[in-house]
Formats: C-alpha cells, structure tokens, sequence
C-alpha cells in the first residue's frame, strides 16, 4: 500500500495528492509511464511498469509506435494496464536534463496525459516524477513544473476527479514536499 504524504484540494470535487510508494500498485483509473519517445520499456519506472504489466503491454506500445510513430512530449501514447490494477497507462515522454527548453517539455508531458485521462473519460489518474530518473531532470525543479501544470490544467473543465503524484524512493520524495510546501502552504 502506498503511503498517503499530502492532500489539498484544487476545485470542487478535485484533489491532488502526494503519495510515497510503488506507482504499479495503484487502483487509479490509470498510471502514467515515464517513458522514451519510441515506447522501449527497458529500465527505469519504464522497465518495471513494462515487467508488472505483462507482455500485453510491450505488444500494445509496438502496435502504437508503427501506427503513430514516435511519442511527443505533448501527445502521449496509452496501453491497456495489463496485469496492472490500473485500467490504462498514459506513456509521457519527459524530456532530458540538458537538452533545452526542458521546463516547458515536462509541463507539455504532464498536460498531455491529464488531457488523455480526460479523453478517456477517466475520474482518476497516478503520475511519477517524470524526467527525473535517468532522464536526469533536478527533482525539486521538476516537482515545481509538475505541480504547476496540474494546477493550470484544472483551470479548465475536466472530469477528473483526482491526481495522484508516486514517488518511488525517499530523495525523490523529500524535494516534491519541500516543492509542495513552497506552493501549498499559506502565506504569511
């Protein structure tokens, strides 16, 4: 079970929150993969997203690649969960530490999948701390770009329901509560 860390309300019957945990274990309507432009689930959250859902996945991301071609940072690609409990995965693509405009690409992958989520009708999505792995994207800055896509995007209408942010280890997991601190808590 993953362990519950903050919780704030963004609109009526909308809420964020911050969990500490294994993303593949959530019963959210979907998971977002941290994923590469070509949907090769080597390493990473990636590769265990990959493992936990089974083969059905690896032939579903193919089958999206040679209709669609490469993922865009904007445009998301999403699979069948799998054996996953979650109903569908959302495949982001981050972007890498270095190669510019970084802060804008990651917002671009994160609005992505909540537009996805919206168009498949979902009430609930769980995203990771995309870019920060290997992808090499400081994690405190990236907590900051994520939270505040999430905060834009629900200055639209959408159906969902609720945003779920896992963070799988305790460093990871320290700089999005500090991130969260900062834009959450009330000011003096």
């Amino acid at each position: 079970m993953n362990a519950l860390l903050k919780t704030t309300p963004l609109a009526p019957n909308r809420t964020l929150e911050l969990a500490r945990g294994d993303i593949t274990l959530e019963t959210t309507d979907a998971i977002v993969n941290a994923a590469n432009e070509h949907l090769q689930h080597g390493g990473g959250v990636a590769g265990v997203i990959a493992r936990r859902a089974g083969p059905k996945l690896e032939a579903e991301s193919e089958a999206w690649v040679r209709t669609y071609g490469s993922v865009r940072h904007d445009a998301p690609a999403w699979t069948s969960g799998g054996n996953l409990p979650a109903k569908y995965v959302i495949h982001a693509v981050g972007p890498v530490w270095g190669t510019g405009d970084e802060d804008a690409k990651l917002a671009a992958a994160v609005t992505g999948s909540l537009r996805v989520a919206d168009e498949l009708r979902l009430k609930s999505i769980a995203l990771p701390a995309i870019s920060t792995g290997i992808f090499g994207f400081p994690k405190e800055r990236a907590a900051g770009v994520i939270f505040d896509a999430i905060c834009k995007y629900f200055e639209n209408p959408s159906g969902l329901e609720l945003v779920r942010v896992v963070l799988y280890d305790d460093p990871t997991a320290a700089a999005f509560e500090k991130a969260w601190h900062d834009l959450f808590s009330p000011k003096p």
